[in-house]
């Protein structure tokens, strides 16, 4: 009977303990790619990163109209002025004579910038109206129509650097959004395992209490038996307060890794978050030399490093356009006319031509444009090797990346074993102490060996799904799918 005794006594204490409780707070269900789905469309950093791409947009839209014709409509309407004056009279004296007068103009001008050249070819129409008040006359003045070339020479053609550089500004920000998603699923993996591992902990502190709890009611009677010692039955008391303090402590964690997780993801609900153990990990073994190319192709790093190479070649060309002779050619060919009317300035107008070269050259500067040419000059070299290093540091990093991922993979299968073999060795050594064939020490390491055991589980699976997303964010690349992040943005 005594045999048959502990063993009920064990299950029904266990059966209590399962029993449902009071009303228990909604719960929502999630798992990992549900978690960075969310923190990439509703999180405040993605919100920031969507922002940033469209300011990129509107850029580059802003770059491509220099390159596009220009309509614009100036005028002054009106420039009245009511004043005395002094008027030089025919014999050479002066008269200071009331004029009230109003000048009037308008133009509109149709202008194409020359990206190859870095001149401007334009069009305009011109109008001007004289009104003198005190003598009540109007004229008008005007050029129906001008053709005209503004064209710097021998110097520095902003307009053709650009042309080079912004396009690469733009596909980089491109592939900086890409990245900025990755980094947030990298920052979700680790919010969501903090809360996971959170969850865990809590759970096996309640699993925990309970057990020693049960054990201890039974300790209790053994005790009463004469089968136990007070020292042992005391130690089973004790573990009962450590695991209650622990049960708290874990409930706490759970509940502050849970408000960070909803923070991060944008989550306003008040339900529960009860997070899946992603177990089932891709089956891909990830090729160093793979990854490395796809990290050259994909990455804004490859088109960061040639911007700015192009950047400081083109203050280079700067440095050397400013250094020597700077000349610009103005010309216009048109029609002009006058007249009482406005009609009649398109009455059988008049030729006009124009032509116009300046120039500047440096005669005495003692080399102060030598030394701004030489200065642009070495801060291209300096360019140079740092591109050099840096690209020789992202290699490295994408290299060790990639060891790490297949490493982590590989160490998943012994940490779940270990769990697994960790968890039935405390359910035998726990039935076995019921028996009392073993001691309260050993069972106790038995436990210690079952929580961590099932700890390092958890950390290894965060591990690796941190460096999986963080793979992703160097390559911009999915290993799986075999498809480049880009083309699967763009396939939305």
């Amino acid at each position: 009977m005594k045999k048959l005794f502990l063993p009920c006594l064990l299950f029904m204490c266990l059966l209590l303990r399962c029993a449902p409780g009071i009303a228990q707070p909604a719960t929502r269900q999630l798992r990992l790619q549900e978690i960075i789905a969310l923190a990439q469309e509703q999180s405040a950093v993605a919100k920031q990163a969507q922002t940033t791409r469209e300011t990129s947009y509107w850029q580059w839209r802003s770059f491509k109209s220099d390159y596009k014709p220009q309509l614009s409509l100036e005028g002054v309407l009106p420039d009245f002025s009511r004043s005395i004056t002094p008027v030089t009279q025919p014999d050479g004296t002066l008269e200071f004579r009331p004029v009230s007068i109003n000048n009037a103009e308008l133009g509109l001008t149709l202008s194409q910038a020359v990206g190859p050249t870095g001149g401007t070819i334009f069009v305009t129409s011109l109008m001007q109206r004289f009104d003198d008040f005190d003598r009540n006359q109007t004229r008008y003045n005007g050029n129906p129509a001008i053709i005209g070339l503004q064209q710097p020479l021998f110097a520095y053609n902003g307009l053709a650097w650009s042309k080079k550089i912004e396009p690469l500004k733009y596909e980089e920000s491109q592939r900086k959004y890409l990245e900025e998603r990755e980094s947030i699923a990298v920052d979700a993996t680790e919010l969501y395992f903090d809360l996971l591992l959170a969850q865990v902990n809590q759970s096996i502190a309640a699993k925990n209490l309970a057990n020693n709890d049960t054990l201890y009611q039974i300790a209790q009677e053994k005790y009463n038996l004469g089968r136990l010692s007070k020292n042992d039955l005391l130690q089973l008391r004790l573990a009962v307060l450590n695991a209650d303090l622990a049960l708290a402590q874990a409930t706490l964690d759970e509940q502050t890794a849970g408000l960070a997780l909803k923070t991060f993801t944008g989550l306003e609900d008040s339900a529960q978050l009860q997070l899946d153990v992603p177990e089932v990990i891709p089956a891909t073994i990830v090729a160093a030399q793979l990854a490395l190319e796809q990290a050259r192709k994909n990455r804004k790093e490859s088109i960061n490093f040639r911007r700015r190479m192009l950047e400081a070649e083109s203050l280079v060309a700067k440095a050397k356009g400013d250094n020597g002779l700077n000349a610009s050619l103005y010309a216009t060919f048109g029609l002009t006319n006058r007249g009482a009317t406005w009609t009649d300035i398109y009455n059988q107008p008049d030729n006009q031509q124009g032509v116009r070269l300046g120039f500047s050259m440096p005669v005495l500067d003692w080399g102060r444009q030598r030394s701004i040419y030489k200065i642009a000059e070495l801060n291209q070299q300096l360019v140079q090797y740092k591109l050099s290093q840096e690209e020789a540091s992202f290699e490295q990093q994408v290299l060790t990346q990639v060891n790490r991922y297949n490493t982590l993979k590989a160490r998943i299968q012994t940490t779940a074993e270990t769990d697994e073999i960790a968890q039935q060795r405390y359910e035998i050594a726990k039935n076995t102490f019921v028996i009392g064939r073993i001691s309260i020490t050993d069972l106790n390491i038995a436990l210690a060996e079952k929580d961590q055991a099932r700890r390092a589980y958890i950390a290894a699976l965060s591990e690796f799904w941190t460096a999986h997303f963080s793979l992703r964010q160097l390559t911009l690349y999915d290993f799986e799918k075999q498809t480049a992040l880009q083309d699967m943005e763009e396939e939305r």
